[in-house]
């Protein structure tokens, strides 16, 4: 009897394991289908999927220079707009893991000066982080008034909002903004004695082999960059560049990067090479209720489907991005498109209800 039960229990484990072979394999053959069907009338940019911590597809479609007729390929960086804010969240909290900040205490402790002492006395980096803060937008009307020459290092961006009063009480409610995300920028400069920028390089891009993301001058030779097409800059939706909305990265937005330095900097987060094991469940633990997802520390948790999705959205005119993981099934997507229609909405949607087995989530 005994060995008859063990017989039952390991054909029981290969069926089940054969069985997850086959629909693994379906969904592969399914996204494969899905790619084939894209075209550069629907989609511009590049998709790349991964599992187990390789990449099983990536396709490029559309250009990166409409004029010029020059395609997209695996090598275009393209801009990241606020998948930009998870760089800095890794930033500041290997500073906590190295023992340097805290928290939740007043970031007065880390910054002094700052016209805004009100901030300083009561707003914690981990309000900041959670966008809980009411810290304000910095990327409004203001900002795309000015010549984006101007925004050379992170303290050019301050204008933008250090003299505005908080939106409301730190902590009492969220409400998502960049200008905290600059605060953090600062913070690590000012912790560190290093240049904002120079430190993600060395602390971030060069440890996970980033080879490809910039923090890039506008004005600079900048080499197989996605110029950005935007459908809502002319009353007629006729196609418009989006060159004079766009400045230097901030700490909430705009470095470039390639589909697969993202996929590199999913796989060394996940593999706990950027931060220790505790620091990287602590970024990917719900702390906040967002306005369709749970927030971490920079980063989303969506619960949403069967299974949970963790990564960032980025937008602005001409650009739509979007990074996630699957936790469950092992998969990651990463969407750049520098075309700002509904193409990239439907590409994600598509692969959210696919991997998780759930229809589509309004």
């Amino acid at each position: 009897m005994r060995n008859f039960i063990l017989f039952l229990f390991l054909l029981t484990s290969i069926s089940t394991s054969n069985l997850y072979s086959q629909n693994s394999e379906n969904l592969d053959s399914e996204i494969t289908s899905f790619l084939d069907t894209l075209n550069s009338n629907t989609f511009s940019g590049i998709i790349l999927v991964g599992k187990n911590d390789s990449i099983f597809s990536q396709r490029t479609y559309g250009y990166s220079n409409i004029e010029h007729k020059i395609k997209n390929d695996r090598n275009t960086k393209f801009n990241l707009a606020s998948i930009s804010k998870s760089i800095t969240a890794v930033g500041i909290l290997k500073l906590y893991d190295q023992g340097k900040i805290e928290l939740n205490k007043p970031i007065g402790n880390y910054l002094d000066e700052y016209p805004n002492q009100r901030v300083l006395d009561s707003v914690t980096i981990h309000q900041l982080l959670t966008h809980t803060a009411g810290t304000k937008a910095i990327y409004g009307e203001e900002y795309q008034r000015t010549n984006k020459n101007r925004y050379r290092e992170l303290e050019d961006f301050l204008p933008l909002f250090e003299n505005d009063s908080l939106a409301f009480s730190p902590g009492s409610k969220y409400e998502y903004n960049g200008g905290g995300f600059v605060l953090l920028a600062l913070i690590i400069q000012k912790v560190t004695g290093e240049n904002y920028y120079d430190y993600v390089q060395k602390n971030i891009f060069d440890p996970a082999g980033m080879e490809d993301t910039k923090a890039l001058e506008i004005d600079g030779v900048n080499y197989n960059t996605a110029d950005g097409y935007s459908i809502y800059l002319r009353k007629d939706n006729s196609l418009a560049r989006n060159d004079y909305l766009i400045s230097k990265a901030s700490g909430s937005s705009g470095f470039y990067s390639t589909a697969e330095d993202l996929f590199k900097l999913s796989k060394a987060l996940r593999n706990y090479e950027l931060l220790s094991k505790a620091t990287t469940d602590l970024m990917l633990e719900p702390k906040v209720k967002g306005y369709n997802t749970h927030l971490g520390y920079g980063i989303d948790i969506d619960n949403r489907y069967e299974e949970t999705i963790v990564g960032h959205s980025g937008g602005w005119y001409g650009i739509r991005t979007e990074w996630m993981d699957f936790l469950d099934s092992n998969y990651t997507v990463i969407i750049l498109s520098n075309l700002d229609n509904d193409g990239k909405e439907k590409v994600s949607n598509f692969f959210k209800s696919k991997i998780s087995g759930k229809p589509e989530v309004k």
